[in-house]
């Protein structure tokens, strides 16, 4: 039985992760600074710790045949691109990935997952929202929209220098804005879907939602499980990345507020105010993917969006009856 770390266990992603290789049949530490706020760890074991300390990275990378490195300091809009949390962001994420890194290479761990950003990509090439472009090899000449994708580039060529010369296998996604159950959807945090669905659920019918800038800048988003879908066969590939892993269904942040004032059943106006956007228009371009892995995510943004909404709907009102 292979036994494998997943850096990042107590979030979003990585608690689904650890779910999914627990299925696989797979012993699974997990390790994170807190244990995951809405559901109980699947891991066979679970660290508090953190990762920016060595002895930590060092303590978990024992016995290990593969980590998924998923733990960073990050958030949504309102966090990543106010510009007050940018050197915690560098200092936190980079320390975290060279601590890793370095303690798996002594611990004599073979094989690395990454999770990069989409967010890597050049501002100039996404300042049009209707013609956006992602593909892979346009990260250079480099100039991301944030601090944080700064280092996740940083991060990305750190884990393809460690495979160069210390010939660690290693695979790199750049993930296009994941979304669905069990994520932040409150304090500030959270991202584009799970706020809006927040925010439908929380106002009556006929009342008004805000939604920061003009709301025709443009995204994609990709479900979950379509997410773990492409980090399983990537990991299972030759292919050491990277590449985007993200859905190409491309839509206006007005038209996903509205698809999901739609699966609430409720009119709402929008009222537009001013707030972080990062850049005018992005989608994940798929053509190396389906070139390398033969697979691409085929699942509708209204489908992830249903089970999304039925959830934070339910958090919604366990809040407010708490309240």
């Amino acid at each position: 039985m292979k036994r494998v770390l997943v850096a990042g266990a107590g979030g979003f992603i990585g608690g689904h992760l650890v779910k999914r290789l627990k299925q696989e049949g797979y012993w699974v530490c997990g390790v994170d600074l807190k244990h995951h706020e809405y559901c109980p760890s699947h891991a066979d074991e679970f660290i508090i710790g953190d990762l920016r300390d060595q002895a930590v990275s060092r303590q978990v990378m024992q016995g290990i045949d593969e980590v998924y490195q998923l733990a960073a300091d990050m958030g949504g809009a309102g966090y990543i691109f106010t510009g007050e949390h940018d050197a915690a962001v560098m200092h936190n994420s980079a320390t975290i990935n060279l601590n890793m890194l370095e303690a798996g290479h002594i611990a004599s761990v073979r094989k690395f997952f990454y999770s990069s950003s989409a967010c890597i990509y050049p501002l100039y090439n996404q300042l049009d929202p209707e013609n956006p472009k992602c593909t892979e090899k346009s990260a250079y000449p480099a100039a991301p929209d944030s601090e944080y994708g700064w280092e996740k580039l940083f991060s990305e060529r750190l884990y393809l220098s460690y495979m160069r010369n210390y010939g660690i296998e290693v695979h790199i996604s750049r993930f296009h804005n994941i979304f669905g159950p069990e994520g932040t959807w409150k304090d500030g945090r959270e991202k584009a879907p799970a706020a809006l669905c927040r925010k439908v659920a929380e106002t009556p019918d006929g009342g008004e939602i805000e939604i920061w800038g003009d709301g025709k800048q443009t995204r994609s988003f990709l479900y979950i499980d379509e997410c773990l879908e492409g980090v399983r066969r990537l990991m299972e590939s030759d292919f050491e990345g990277p590449v985007n892993i993200g859905s190409d269904e491309m839509i206006t942040i007005n038209g996903l507020g509205e698809a999901i004032m739609s699966i609430a059943g409720k009119r709402l106006a929008i009222r537009h105010i001013s707030g972080p956007l990062g850049v005018r228009g992005r989608n994940s371009d798929n053509r190396l993917i389906l070139e390398k892995l033969g697979w691409v995510p085929t699942r509708p943004l209204q489908e992830g969006l249903e089970k999304t909404y039925a959830w934070i709907e339910k958090q919604v009102l366990q809040s407010a009856e708490v309240k």
